[in-house]
């Protein structure tokens, strides 16, 4: 049933927070204006969900919020929402509250907890939910950017951008370590973008001793000496390594230099992990709009009466027709998408294959 004017809809953001979020809260409220619902924000995720912690949405706040990264509204990971017991109070709250519709933005954990709650009864029939995807480490199947994403990578590419220069200052190798604790898209993709000699992901599966392999045949073929008339030798390595590779980076190093003490001396290693700086500052213009334009149509199609589906981009191994709303949006049932994403999380499905196949492919190239 579609919604009708005066319909309470809740938002609210869970999990790892992302630059575009808040430019997605701001849509998902202006929208909801615009369509003359009552529009509420739920503090710090499904946790805040539980406790009953509603508040209005204030669109001249979400204005100034739009342009930061983080979340307005806050968000937590809440081990009691994974409990029956913390389900049944999720769902008293949004009896109590007279909530009809719910968006949810945040990343898999957040949208299975979404997809849960699709049966909840209200005083309309079953609550409306939809869910935009917002994750950094762009892992969830059905759309082919999540909302963080541009910022992340653009942060990568500064901070390599400035280490590239103290690093030829010094001759040194640099290893770079970077979110992505299940998924590589991330560090391969800002490794292209950035110049990296060696890309790190997990998806590969190389063992300790081929990866350790790998970034000393990188360092040697670099520092070599010239092979062609007008080659020179490198005066710097810089390798990206995702945090999901399991060696970590500090025995990397060490076995690495262990490797090279006498067959490169002179030279030297570092290690750099950027961490949380990946996750927040300012949303770039492209996160901004994408935030926008996914909340716009999540919040359109929960007016019509869709539910329990998700807010994709389009791209390749997208399925489904563009919606009415936006023709680079299209709606998928949650439930397909949670699939999908743990065949991609397992590299069993097409998209997994295509990126372990680059992947391998990239590896090759960045090294010449």
């Amino acid at each position: 049933m579609a919604l009708s004017k005066g319909d309470k809809v809740a938002v609210l953001t869970s999990g790892g927070d992302a630059p575009g979020m808040n430019a997605a809260l701001r849509a998902v409220a202006r929208v909801g204006a615009e369509l003359e619902l009552d529009m509420v924000g739920i503090e710090d995720g499904y946790a805040g969900l539980i406790a009953g912690r509603v508040v209005p949405l204030s669109i001249r706040k979400l204005d100034e919020a739009s342009r930061r990264g983080g979340t307005f509204l806050g968000t937590a990971r809440s081990k009691e929402f994974a409990t029956p017991d913390g389900q049944k109070k999720a769902r008293e709250t949004i009896a109590r509250e007279g909530i009809r519709g719910l968006v949810v933005i945040g990343g898999n954990g957040s949208l299975t907890g979404a997809h849960t709650l699709c049966d909840a009864e209200t005083k309309g029939g079953p609550l409306l939910v939809a869910g935009i995807p917002a994750s950094i480490d762009n892992d969830l199947a059905c759309t082919s950017m999540s909302i963080g994403v541009d910022t992340a990578m653009n942060t990568i590419v500064e901070a390599c951008d400035r280490i590239f220069d103290t690093a030829a200052a010094h001759h040194r190798t640099f290893i770079v370590e970077v979110m992505g604790r299940e998924c590589g898209y991330l560090a391969m993709t800002a490794g292209i973008a950035a110049g990296a000699d060696a890309v790190l992901v997990r998806e590969v599966g190389k063992t300790d001793d081929e990866i350790v392999e790998h970034v000393v045949s990188t360092m040697r073929r670099a520092y070599s000496a010239p092979t062609e008339v007008g080659d020179t030798t490198k005066k710097r390595v810089l390798v990206i390594k995702a945090e999901g590779v399991h060696i970590d980076s500090a025995r990397l190093k060490e076995l690495v230099d262990t490797r090279i003490k006498q067959e490169l001396p002179g030279t030297d290693t570092r290690v750099t992990v950027l961490g949380h700086v990946v996750r927040g500052g300012t949303p770039t213009a492209f996160d901004r709009l994408l935030g926008a334009r996914l909340g716009n149509a999540a919040l359109r199609a929960l007016a019509d009466g869709r539910t329990d589906v998700m807010a994709g981009w389009v791209g390749p191994g997208v399925p489904g027709p563009p919606t009415p709303y936006d023709p680079y949006v299209v709606l998928t049932p949650l439930e397909q998408v949670l699939a999908e994403t743990a065949k991609l999380m397992s590299g069993e499905s097409p998209l997994a294959m295509w990126r372990k196949k680059i992947f391998q492919e990239v590896e090759r190239i960045l090294q010449r």
